[in-house]
């Protein structure tokens, strides 16, 4: 009876991929003494000032209907906070708010692709993008980010070659989860070229931008495009402020696109909580003394980790750029979904198995340093310990 009920489910959802992240975690979680760097967030709360302000809102009975597109102080202050970083001026219109960055990307994607569509994406990647384009209907297409001795690169004429007519969209995560690869900006100019070429849409992840250990902000697409490319901007205030288990993210359209994309918004959640919209403004607003600090212990995380697994001799990465994970392989193994189980047993540390990324992912680990300096030093020296008695 259950085979029959799961029979009559549309493919679509029955064939949407179990997290191979989420296993070990599920696996590991509640161990004592565990380290736990396998998912995608830091280890500090929201900040007092920025839960203060949701407080404040939802004691003052800001529980009500709202805005869909996100209230207008909201979306103001993502015009300000993008003139502040991205050295241009942005209006208010550009603006949805989201819940979270996945509701944003899965947005994009009903906008854009739907079943018999193809949409490419540069791998190993955040599980999180194909699986929802496969739950909505189209083919996510790999491409495979090249691995050298001066680290990750993306060759655009794989991705051109990748091109069918039944392409409509190209998804950019840069600086990039897993990898840490951060495209400069002739390769966004090769790949804006691509599309306007094409007449393909490219969703645009550039959710770690701040995150970037090269100068104040990595590349991004605002710096070289025109106002009527075709390029959807998806993002969160997950990373940048601790707030992952707040679900509130944005997207940054055309105003031309504006009542489309409220439309989608109508017909799935009908909005973010106001009260939770006035936290994010004041993140957004009051935030960037906050996110400067976790930035720079974050680089001094990443050294910490790559100095003492680059020790080992048998550990292989290429330095992140950017984000906040290191993606790296050891010599002899070749199933990192098995050899993470057995790192959670004997090492008592939890990391995302490269598996769970996709192509070009499966002998890697991925390791998320966005913690504190003593804990990711110990990790690694379990992990160090770990690789020189296998």
């Amino acid at each position: 009876m259950v085979m029959k009920l799961i029979d009559d489910l549309r493919s679509e959802a029955r064939m949407a991929p179990e997290s191979g992240i989420v296993a070990v975690a599920n696996y590991g979680r509640g161990r004592e003494g565990l380290i736990p760097l396998w998912a995608g967030e830091g280890d500090l709360p929201t900040p007092e000032f920025i839960s203060q302000a949701a407080a404040r809102g939802l004691l003052a009975g800001e529980t009500f209907y709202t805005w869909q597109r996100g209230i207008p102080e909201l979306r103001q202050a993502l015009a300000r906070y993008h003139a502040r970083h991205f050295d241009r001026e942005f209006a208010p219109e550009e603006f949805l708010v989201t819940g979270g960055g996945m509701q944003a990307i899965q947005l994009a994607l009903q906008a854009t692709a739907g079943t018999g569509d193809e949409v490419i994406y540069l791998s190993p990647a955040w599980p999180n993008f194909p699986g929802a384009a496969g739950v909505a209907g189209a083919r996510p297409v790999a491409v495979r980010l090249d691995q050298t001795g001066n680290g990750w690169g993306c060759d655009v004429a794989k991705v051109e070659a990748a091109v069918t007519e039944r392409t409509r969209a190209i998804f950019v995560n840069s600086p990039s989860n897993p990898t840490g690869w951060t495209a400069d900006l002739d390769t966004l100019r090769e790949i804006l070229d691509l599309a306007r070429r094409k007449d393909l849409w490219i969703i645009a992840d550039e959710i770690y931008a701040l995150f970037h250990y090269g100068g104040v902000r990595a590349p991004s697409l605002m710096d070289i495009m025109e106002e009527e490319d075709r390029i959807l901007f998806v993002n969160t205030f997950s990373k940048n402020w601790a707030m992952t288990g707040w679900r509130i993210g944005w997207l940054r359209v055309h105003p031309e696109l504006q009542q489309t994309f409220e439309n989608l918004i109508q017909y799935s959640t009908s909005g973010v909580a106001q009260f939770m919209q006035r936290g994010a403004i004041t993140a957004l607003d009051e935030g960037d003394e906050f996110l400067a600090a976790q930035i720079e212990r974050a680089r001094q995380a990443r050294d910490i980790a790559c100095n003492i697994l680059g020790a080992t001799g048998r550990a292989r990465f290429s330095v992140p750029q950017g984000a906040f994970y290191l993606f790296f392989s050891v010599d002899g193994i070749a199933d990192s979904r098995a050899a993470a189980f057995e790192i959670v047993d004997r090492a008592n540390v939890g990391l995302a198995p490269g598996t769970a990324f996709g192509e070009g992912g499966e002998a890697f680990f991925r390791l998320c340093f966005h913690r504190r300096l003593d804990q990711v030093e110990e990790a690694a020296n379990r992990l160090a310990e770990w690789i020189r008695n296998r």
